[in-house]
């Protein structure tokens, strides 16, 4: 049996085909770029439509190279905090607001929960531009004819499913969830002002969906796979990294980054203890995710690119591998604002020490310290909650993509053991694996059973020699 995997994400729509251990197959991947509308105002969105004709050409393309012919269970990961409005038709009446959206805010004169520290234990969210309950408000005051609202997954997946309920893992995303429960939180609908009928069917334990009769002559060789209910895409990242359970936390850097650390709580469980400043969310009915993230990342490095002229490829190596971790400038990498609870706006990146030999590999490297240094004091918050120091696990493609990076992080991060996984699809790895219900198996299976390479020594970082590793790999 193979498994297809899709990675619904901020940057790019991915397709791809593993084996019943969840090992990509060789060259059966496809990959679409999709377009983020960000402007000056906060706004980060996507068009629907767009990224539907997205996906479909990726399994379009899956099917004309034949890696669809043996699949019998499909698993998605997809990006928290999305939403749209639809109307009755269940068509979209506006683009869909992302993570990255800092518009959204209470109305003047609304008040948040009674209590918000038992608000953020029962839901692990804050009444917050990010989540529904402040987001529905905004977009019904600026949206005429909404009939319901949906996250980018549920609008994709209804649209080639003969059904689609909102996983539990979606669903604590939009911070109306109680996670204990597993069902909408009271309070949190009522600040949402949602009317019957407005949110998502909650799928079930279990739950599987199968292909429209029109998708399934289209791609026949899906027609009898399942599709399991969809994950979190940091939930994803971390069960993909072996990341699960009290001793090893993953940090995470795509387009964005994380910091998170899995348990299990199992539905009806009392939750552990939540630190005020982090958040938690469901990894399926069994496991929970707490954690931090920020809305800078990989990104940071793409907009250093674009705009900076930095030299390319081994001449980029090397500028970076001169810098003097004594000399690095002071940077505020928020360029995207505060992920919750913070409420900086986009726009509040800054920078200082800059001088008239200050360069752009100058300004990347601060941009990327400064965020291992935002990880790093979360990384202690998280460890309050557990019975010891962690090891760390980096993933993702912009650190996959930047040995320095990665011995960054390991400088900032340490004393605590810190690993690299090189496998750029841990998303979807670990959608697959909590498809399979081999969550436990996770640190055997996606962890250490599979290569990992340590990052150099953390004296190397900025001390003139390369920040390339050649340290042997591990299995």
């Amino acid at each position: 049996m193979n498994i297809l995997a899709l990675d619904l994400g901020t940057s790019s729509v991915r397709g791809l085909v593993l084996d019943a251990d969840a090992d990509p197959l060789p060259g059966a991947l496809a990959r679409r770029r999709v377009h983020l509308s960000v402007t000056e105002d906060g706004a980060g969105t996507l068009d629907a439509a767009a990224y539907l004709a997205g996906l479909t050409e990726c399994l379009d393309e899956l099917a004309d190279a034949g890696h669809l012919r043996d699949v019998r269970l499909v698993a998605v990961c997809a990006q928290w905090h999305s939403v749209l409005p639809l109307d009755r038709a269940g068509d979209p009446l506006g683009p869909v607001l992302t993570w990255l959206d800092t518009r959204p805010a209470p109305a003047t004169g609304a008040t948040g929960p009674a209590d918000p520290e038992d608000f953020h234990g029962r839901t692990g969210a804050w009444w917050h531009r990010c989540y529904w309950s402040v987001r529905l408000p905004w977009l019904r005051d600026r949206t005429t004819g909404v009939t319901r609202f949906a996250g980018l997954v549920e609008y994709i997946l209804g649209q080639l499913l003969d059904s689609a309920p909102m996983s539990v893992s979606m669903a604590s995303g939009t911070g109306l969830l109680d996670l204990r429960r597993l069902d909408w939180d009271a309070e949190a609908v009522a600040l949402a002002g949602v009317r019957p009928g407005e949110l998502p069917e909650l799928a079930p334990m279990d739950w599987h969906g199968r292909l429209r009769s029109a998708h399934a002559r289209r791609w026949p060789q899906l027609a009898e796979a399942d599709w399991a209910a969809p994950v979190g895409d940091g939930a994803a990242s971390n069960v993909g990294s072996g990341c699960v359970g009290p001793r090893r936390a993953a940090v995470t850097v795509g387009t964005s980054a994380a910091v998170r650390l899995v348990q299990r709580v199992p539905a009806a469980t009392a939750l552990p203890p939540l630190p005020a400043s982090l958040w938690r969310y469901r990894v399926d009915h069994e496991y929970v995710v707490t954690g931090a993230a920020y809305s800078s990342g990989g990104n940071l490095f793409a907009w250093a690119n674009r705009e900076l002229r930095l030299p390319e490829g081994a001449d980029l190596d090397a500028a970076l591998a001169r810098l003097s971790p004594d000399g690095l400038l002071s940077v505020n990498p928020r360029l995207g604002g505060d992920r919750p609870p913070g409420l900086t706006p986009a726009g509040s990146g800054e920078l200082r020490g800059l001088s008239f030999s200050s360069t752009g590999v100058d300004i990347l490297a601060g941009l990327m310290t400064g965020l291992c240094r935002m990880v790093a004091d979360d990384l202690a918050v998280l460890e309050s909650g557990v019975d010891s120091p962690v090891e760390v696990v980096l993933g993702g493609g912009a650190v996959t993509a930047s040995a320095w990076w990665r011995t960054a992080f390991a400088a900032a991060l340490a004393p605590r053991p810190v690993r690299h996984r090189a496998e750029r699809e841990i998303g979807a790895t670990g959608a697959a694996l909590v498809a399979l219900g081999r969550v436990p198996d996770a640190d055997r299976l996606a962890g250490t059973g599979r290569t990992e390479e340590d990052p150099l020594p953390t004296s190397t970082v900025g001390s003139g020699t390369s920040a390339r590793s050649d340290a042997p790999s591990t299995r």
